[in-house]
């Protein structure tokens, strides 16, 4: 059940407004404040020419004077507030209301666990029930060398691999949320794997029926005796949000047929060696807390612990 918020100066739409071009700047430095909490917001505001092309909007506390918090509305919704006191509570209030006013277009609310959890406190007497809150997921980072050998076969995937790449997102996206994201039709997702293939934020490991190549070292490929179709799919991984401090991998995934052989292991330490070496020098992710063998691989590849989100999914 809901708690029950009563009305304040706070709980209006006006208390917070859509930013501008002009406010980018301000947006960007509350989210300098917490570099791994906020780039899932502050990466939507960086890659769009002006927030108008953005595919969203971005909210700022308070509406007048300077900003506060920020709130990312778009196909999730992103609150970047500061914990406790006064600002926090009044920050969520504000964004709620104009939740509330423009209705229900994110797919989730995601983000810190207490500013996410605290606005959807505030919406669920108001919108739909969620279908999954997942209250416990650690937000880990690593700003190192990891401590696990880079698998030298994980690359990056180019776009005449994406009839290969996307059945493989597909399936990982039914394994972690539990239903497909091309079933309804239309192809907003397969342009979204398109554009991180083209934009070097894919990754894969490829195996298949044809012989495996060599390990640099004169190892033998630990997939060189499986059989599999040709040209499959055995790990991938994407760079699913990035700013020039720091990239937060998603969409983490190891064919079921090849579980158990610590590809994600080493395909994670590859993907943190060339993530750190060419793109940004913090690595970050969240996951379930039940989650407790993909923590494992985590911790063992070199990340640690900074925070814990929280998702609430529609």
């Amino acid at each position: 059940m809901a708690r029950w918020h009563p009305p304040g100066p706070w709980s209006r739409p006006e208390a917070a407004r859509v930013l501008t071009d002009a406010d980018v700047p301000a947006a960007l430095a509350v989210c300098a404040l917490d570099p791994v909490g906020s780039v899932l917001a502050a990466s939507r505001i960086v890659e769009a020419p002006r927030l108008s092309q953005s595919g969203g909007q971005v909210w700022g506390f308070p509406a007048q004077g300077p900003l506060l918090a920020i709130c990312w509305a778009g196909a999730n919704l992103v609150p970047v507030v500061p914990v406790g006191g006064a600002v926090h509570a009044q920050a969520l209030d504000a964004f709620a209301a104009l939740a509330r006013r423009f209705g229900r277009r994110a797919s989730s609310i995601v983000g810190e666990r207490a500013a996410a959890l605290g606005l959807w406190d505030r919406l669920a007497q108001y919108w739909p029930a969620a279908r999954d809150v997942r209250d416990d997921q650690p937000s880990l980072m690593i700003d190192r060398a990891p401590q696990v050998e880079p698998d030298p076969l994980v690359r990056r995937s180019v776009p005449a691999e994406l009839p290969l790449v996307l059945p493989a997102c597909v399936r990982m996206f039914v394994e972690e949320v539990g239903y497909s994201p091309v079933a309804a039709g239309g192809n907003a997702y397969a342009e979204r794997v398109r554009g991180l293939i083209t934009s070097g934020r894919s990754f894969v490991r490829l195996a298949g029926g044809v012989p495996a190549p060599s390990l640099p070292n004169g190892d033998r490929d630990p997939l060189a005796a499986v059989a599999l179709p040709e040209r499959t799919v055995a790990f991938k991984a994407e760079l699913g949000a990035v700013t020039s401090a720091v990239a937060q991998v998603q969409g983490v995934w190891v064919d079921p047929q090849l579980r158990g052989r610590r590809l994600s292991e080493s395909g994670m330490a590859a993907v943190v060696e060339i993530t750190r070496r060419e793109i940004a020098p913090v690595v970050s992710l969240y996951v379930n807390a039940y989650n407790e063998r993909a923590l494992a691989t985590y911790r063992r590849v070199g990340f640690e612990q900074v925070g814990t989100f929280a998702t609430v999914l529609f």
